[in-house]
């Protein structure tokens, strides 16, 4: 009798059923659904809204930086909130943040009305991914953390599908490109019934705790200069990459970061705490999400441009032809949660995932205007199998290392080095892109005759071109992406690299780290089967299985 009681592990008393938890996510997955909805909608409709409002390929890639941007600011603030107010609220709140940023982004009537709604519906994004990772890490235990974020993986994957395929059939409907951004508000108040009645947390308020304004500030303004720098820099920028302007942005930036580690450093309540993001499993996590980052929003926010621009599909066949990167996410993000909580193994996952990444992206430098459909679609789906296997594991990895009431700050940090990676990578890429596109555009011209002085990327509506002008155009962003993505490729080897140098620790099955094992706390004990209390040597044996599998 007494062999079959030790042989089953102690039920942690704070956990919650697997039923409870269910209920608990149902409201924050229905609010990450509408968030996510709302941001892949804009996807394929982008080349049809900034073709309407006059914009140019730099405007294009800024309606994707500017909400990453404000999502990335975002996130840390959120982040040490929810350690001052009631998370339920919280998440209500950046819901309603976000509608009110698609309604004025519905409305907008220039690009410049249109980016500041985009930072509104970034700030929203930055509450909904901060608070949903850090709700459900206090809740579960690391060990059957796993299932729970490839629930969550599969609800990103379902959003990103059916995001490209609503948004290209709202704008090839009467409705106009207007309704992608309307479409999210009925969603939102479903979302919120959702959380006020499945959603019940208690309220840990922690009196000690503050914001550091002044190092979000200066955090904000470091990136924001060198993302602004990016942008215009180039051939077809406002100045070159090696010029004076360059050279200033850059010192600017750089000094402003600097000062946001000497803020960070002396702040009683860190934005970013550094003993954290220092730690070596938290820090060679945020180098691969950084990577992460640019490669995925970097490299497919422009997938949809180049199926409509390059290929000259419909916005719906557009949305259609990205189908094959969500089910690899779905299949990956699902399946290896499932197999992480089954196995308490996590390293491999993560590895494959960033060498997936590599090799789907090196494939994809081979596009061209003419690349086989099946190809695309075949490299995207590689390319989707290692964000699957990456993006949630990443978080959980950082989880099991750090005490539960360093959750919320664990979470945000990694989520926002992965955004700030996808705002640079979009910044870059599309400079890169648009240079590009100049450059072959002009090629094209000078082999037909034609003089202009405006760039081949300096406006997406082809539909007001000449015939023999837009198929320029169009063999040129075609030609020109391949390049984009092998720099994407090359971001993401750095992210292999990081996650194979990852430690790899065994997933508790407690939610709070034992204090003696805490690498975080000063004077803590290793524990290499020496624990101090009867209470680690349980929860050591409990970690065995997972040793040993």
């Amino acid at each position: 009798m007494s062999s079959s009681v030790q042989a089953v592990p102690p039920r942690d008393p704070v956990a919650m059923t697997h039923r409870e938890v269910l209920e608990a996510m149902t409201g924050l997955l229905a609010a990450l659904f509408t968030a996510l909805l709302s941001t892949t909608i804009v996807a394929t409709a982008l080349p049809t809204i900034i073709g309407d409002l006059q914009g140019s390929q730099t405007a294009y890639a800024w309606v994707i930086t500017s909400s990453l941007l404000a999502n990335a600011a975002a996130t840390p603030i959120w982040g040490k909130l929810a350690d001052l107010f009631n998370k339920k609220q919280l998440v209500q709140s950046a819901i309603v943040i976000f509608v009110v940023g698609s309604i004025i982004a519905g409305f907008a009537g220039n690009v410049a009305l249109l980016l500041a709604a985009r930072i509104i519906q970034g700030v929203g994004m930055g509450g909904l991914t901060a608070l949903a990772v850090a709700i459900i890490g206090s809740i579960v235990a690391p060990r059957e953390r796993g299932r729970y974020s490839g629930y969550m993986g599969a609800v990103m994957a379902v959003s990103m599908s059916g995001g490209p395929i609503l948004g290209g059939v709202i704008v090839d409907s009467p409705l106009g490109w207007r309704w992608c951004f309307f479409v999210c508000v009925p969603l939102a108040v479903i979302a919120l019934v959702l959380l006020q009645r499945t959603l019940r947390l208690p309220t840990d308020r922690k009196d000690g705790v503050s914001i550091d304004w002044l190092g979000a500030a200066l955090l904000t303004g470091g990136v924001s200069v060198l993302l602004i720098w990016v942008s215009f820099a180039g051939k077809a920028g406002y100045y070159a990459w090696l010029s004076r302007e360059s050279a200033v942005y850059v010192a600017v930036g750089v000094l402003l970061l600097i000062a946001t580690v000497w803020v960070e450093s002396r702040a009683a309540s860190p934005i970013i705490p550094l003993r954290i993001v220092t730690e070596r499993t938290t820090g060679l996590a945020i180098i691969a999400s950084i990577a992460v980052g640019v490669g995925m929003f970097g490299a497919t926010t422009f997938l949809g441009q180049y199926f409509q621009t390059a290929r000259g599909y419909s916005p719906t066949l557009a949305g259609v032809l990205t189908i094959p990167l969500v089910v690899g996410m779905f299949v990956a993000s699902v399946g290896s949660g499932q197999l992480i909580t089954r196995r308490g193994k996590w390293k491999g996952y993560v590895v494959a995932g960033a060498a997936l990444l590599v090799a789907g992206f090196g494939l994809l430098s081979t596009l061209d205007h003419a690349t086989s459909l099946w190809l695309v679609g075949g490299y995207i789906t590689v390319v989707g199998l290692g964000v699957g296997m990456m993006m949630q594991n990443l978080v959980l990895a950082v989880q099991n290392t750090v005490s539960v009431h360093d959750i919320g700050a664990a979470s945000s940090s990694v989520a926002f080095f992965r955004t700030f990676g996808g705002a640079i990578g979009v910044s870059v890429l599309g400079s890169v892109l648009a240079t590009r596109v100049s450059e072959l555009s002009a090629a094209g011209f000078a082999r037909i005759g034609v003089q202009t002085m405006s760039s081949g990327g300096s406006n997406l509506d082809l539909g007001a071109l000449p015939a023999p002008i837009a198929t320029i155009v169009r063999a040129s962003y075609g030609d020109a992406t391949g390049r984009i993505f092998l720099l994407a490729a090359a971001a993401t080897a750095v992210a292999l690299i990081a996650t194979a140098l990852l430690p790899n620790r065994p997933l508790r099955r407690t939610i709070d780290i034992d204090p003696a094992l805490d690498p975080m706390q000063p004077g803590a004990q290793r524990a290499n089967g020496s624990p101090s209390s009867g209470s680690s040597a349980q929860r050591d044996k409990d970690r065995e299985p997972a040793l040993l599998d």
